[in-house]
């Protein structure tokens, strides 16, 4: 598997980062998972508009879905080439009223199904493409899932948002890369079911027995540094912070 780094800011997209984007590659697959402010445009830096296979959409906060709005543009009046066939698209259930409603005024209530084939995300194991894929919800205040990608016997585990869970754990055991969102500080920031900081990224990836840690999701305010060190303080494997472009073999 190949995971390419699209965008990797919390909360609103930083001066060097869009919101929350990730590509992951095998076999000519290509699967994104999430699809948030500012994703679109450097996404076409790593392939062709056309080119997804499926997307997976952890949870319906804006920096993880948003530019599904601007997405349905592309897909919906294509002039070259007609219409698009409907993609794949995984996620909450109320996915496609959500970004109905967000854009405000597609031609009909039902356009955006004619360019997206919508799937309810449900905790659940299921093959897409070349991958095994296993659900898992978690600790988020709207319903929001962290996802297991299998493939050759390598696995990558993303959280999605989420504070501390023993899903996520699951979802992370033996991880070859734990792509955990990181954003708080802590001792700084202490909201229950809401996000993780370093450490207690750090935490997990070390209950799970995770080979590799890479930490995002972290917002423009909170300095990334101070979170890598605190999960370096409790994790002893690798830790990377996500940047954009950046690419991993898995």
């Amino acid at each position: 598997m190949k995971l390419t780094v699209v965008g990797c800011s919390g909360s609103f997209p930083s001066a060097e980062s869009a919101c929350s984007s990730y590509l992951v590659e095998a076999d000519g697959f290509r699967l994104l998972l999430d699809l948030g402010n500012g994703a679109l445009g450097e996404l076409q830096r790593h392939c062709g508009l056309y080119d997804l296979d499926a997307i997976f959409l952890s949870h319906l906060h804006a920096d993880h879905c948003i530019d599904m709005c601007a997405y349905f543009v592309a897909r919906y009046y294509r002039h070259d080439g007609g219409r698009c066939d409907p993609l794949p698209v995984f996620g909450p259930e109320g996915t496609e009223h959500r970004l109905t409603t967000a854009y405000a005024d597609t031609p009909s209530a039902s356009s955006m199904s004619e360019v997206f084939d919508f799937h309810t995300v449900k905790p659940s194991t299921f093959e897409l493409g070349p991958f095994t894929v296993h659900t898992e919800r978690v600790a988020h205040p709207v319903e929001a899932y962290g996802i297991r990608i299998e493939h050759g016997g390598k696995v990558l585990t993303y959280s999605g948002d989420t504070g501390v869970s023993p899903a996520l754990d699951e979802l992370a055991r033996d991880a070859d890369l734990f792509l955990c969102e990181a954003a708080f500080t802590h001792g700084k920031e202490n909201i229950p079911d809401l996000h993780l900081n370093g450490r207690e990224a750090g935490e997990t990836a070390a209950r799970a027995g995770a080979r590799r840690l890479v930490l995002t999701h972290i917002p423009p305010w909170t300095d990334p540094q101070v979170n890598v060190a605190d999960a370096r303080e409790v994790y002893d494997g690798p830790v990377d912070l996500a940047a954009p472009r950046q690419t991993y073999e898995i």
